[in-house]
């Protein structure tokens, strides 16, 4: 009789869940929507995890050194086996750099933002040293027309790429510290500009364009992400733009490049034959391409194949397919570093590692937009893909900085120091990250910010209320009940009021 009655009430609160007949509920057919929606849950799940930032920048940057080792192999077999005997000596010179790389990313993962910040001018001061030094015969050595390189022992280093990397931590350091103080416009841009300019010249001395709009990119991007005036903006890119196109148009290599970008059948058998033959490696690569180490176009058809070059000979082996997954690639890492960004707490770190985005993606688009024939050439490399020692290794820095980062993120620390346990972490015996201690100057701004809204409302009402002068004392009236000894005179009412007071005056001394 309770079965019967317990289905009864059943059918009644659910009447479409029940069948009619057997009395047994019937369960609701899934929704498309909802089938659709459950992978998008999952994936929302997966990135709302405190470690998923740390792992994406790690594994893009796996896949990235891979894909580049195994082109780099594919397309400098022929000019090295020319050059050295063997079809090794290229690929063997770019497996050391990358595993020098390797050896900085762990470093710059291990070090202490403490430390980073504190050793930030000094990094910056030594790299304008090496500026000066490659411009002295005899010590720097030249290569493209560009006096830009240190030798030793038949390696090769640019300095440059140094320099890039010390501005953007000195730059970050500096900006972050006076906007937490409030400085004026002038204390903000006359430690940083003068600076930068000073590097920049250096570097058109030498002469390098490449390095030159990259470095101007970093200036541009400190400057945009620090919250700067928008006329100061404009101004620095006005800046960086009359310098390029002067560049380009100083030496008579650089402006033969402009003109065959300008008129590409004016001189394709001269200045415009490199960038010719890279649309025609292009072009022969189809969707799916050749396969991989079939290409024709490094068999000396096309100049710096495995260097600048080396996204035609991915277009030509892997088709389209292949040259679109590496800019996915490319575009899974903008969202993984402005994440990162958008996530820590620290200023520094924030705006450091935003511009290190903008500035590696910068270079992905100077050297894919010049193989595909929408920009001049420069000579920027392609980051962890083309053949490039200095280039390698100082990205692979910049990306372990950018690692350092994503494990200083609050979820992140909060997680790693509760004792979670990470796999990556405990492989790489990566240290604790130290949790973020806003300075002195934030700290009082932060309480300032909060303290005056209480005090405010009293003024208020004692304005939009006159106290009347007729208006006579109140007579205090007798208690209806007892006040019991042991017991305060405020009811109930008071006592809460009391204690919630209390708890958020302790609450605004914890947090603030």
């Amino acid at each position: 009789m309770s079965n019967i009655l317990h289905r009864l009430r059943s059918r009644r609160a659910n009447p479409a869940n029940d069948d009619g007949q057997t009395g047994k509920p019937v369960a609701a057919p899934r929704s498309p929507q909802s089938a659709i929606a459950l992978p998008r849950t999952r994936i929302g799940a997966w990135l709302s995890k405190p470690m998923t930032s740390f792992h994406l920048i790690v594994a893009i940057t796996a896949l990235l050194i891979t894909m580049g080792l195994t082109m780099v192999l594919s397309a400098s077999g022929v000019y090295s086996y020319d050059t050295d005997g063997s079809p090794w000596s290229v690929f063997a010179k770019q497996l050391l750099w990358t595993v020098i790389g390797l050896f900085a990313f762990y470093i710059a993962l291990r070090m202490p933002v403490a430390i980073m910040r504190r050793f930030a001018f000094l990094g910056y001061g030594f790299s304008v040293v090496l500026l000066v030094l490659v411009l002295i015969p005899g010590i720097g050595k030249v290569a493209n027309g560009s006096r830009g390189w240190f030798v030793v022992a038949g390696f090769s280093m640019q300095p440059s790429e140094l320099a890039k990397i010390a501005l953007a931590i000195w730059g970050a350091h500096l900006l972050a510290a006076r906007r937490m103080e409030h400085a004026s416009l002038r204390e903000m841009l006359v430690p940083l500009v003068p600076a930068a300019v000073i590097a920049l010249a250096l570097i058109v001395a030498q002469p390098d364009l490449g390095q030159t709009l990259s470095m101007g990119v970093i200036l541009l991007g400190l400057l945009w992400y620090a919250g700067l005036p928008l006329r100061v903006f404009l101004t620095s890119l006005g800046a960086v733009l009359v310098s390029g196109v002067i560049l380009a148009l100083a030496e008579g290599y650089r402006s033969a490049r402009v003109q065959s970008w300008l008129n590409p059948t004016a001189d394709a058998q001269g200045s415009g034959y490199q960038a010719r033959q890279a649309r025609f490696a292009l072009a022969n690569g189809g969707v799916f391409g050749d396969g991989l180490g079939q290409g024709t176009a490094k068999w000396n058809y096309l100049p710096n194949a495995h260097n600048d070059f080396i996204f035609a000979i991915i277009g030509e082996e892997l088709g389209f397919i292949g040259a679109a997954g590496l800019l996915v690639l490319f575009g899974l890492f903008a969202y993984t570093g402005m994440r990162i960004a958008r996530r820590s707490a620290d200023p520094f770190l924030r705006l450091l590692t935003a511009t290190a985005t903008l500035w590696i993606l910068s270079q992905v688009f100077i050297n894919v937009g010049y193989v595909v024939g929408l920009l001049p050439v420069t000579g920027l490399q392609l980051p962890l893909i083309s053949s490039g020692g200095t280039s390698t290794a100082t990205t692979l820095l910049m990306i372990g900085i950018m690692a350092n980062a994503a494990r200083h993120e609050p979820e992140a620390v909060a997680a790693l120091r509760a004792g979670r346990d990470d796999r990556v972490n405990r492989i790489l015996r990566l240290p604790l990250p130290a949790p973020y201690v806003p300075t002195r100057t934030e700290a009082l701004r932060d309480r300032l910010r909060r303290r005056p809204t209480k005090p405010d409302k009293a003024p208020r009402a004692t304005k939009d209320k006159k106290p009347s002068t007729k208006s006579k004392p109140r007579k205090p009236q007798p208690a209806r009940h007892p006040v019991r000894s042991g017991r305060p005179s405020g009811g109930y009412g008071d006592i809460q009021r009391n204690q919630g007071r209390r708890a958020r005056t302790l609450e605004g001394q914890r947090y603030g």
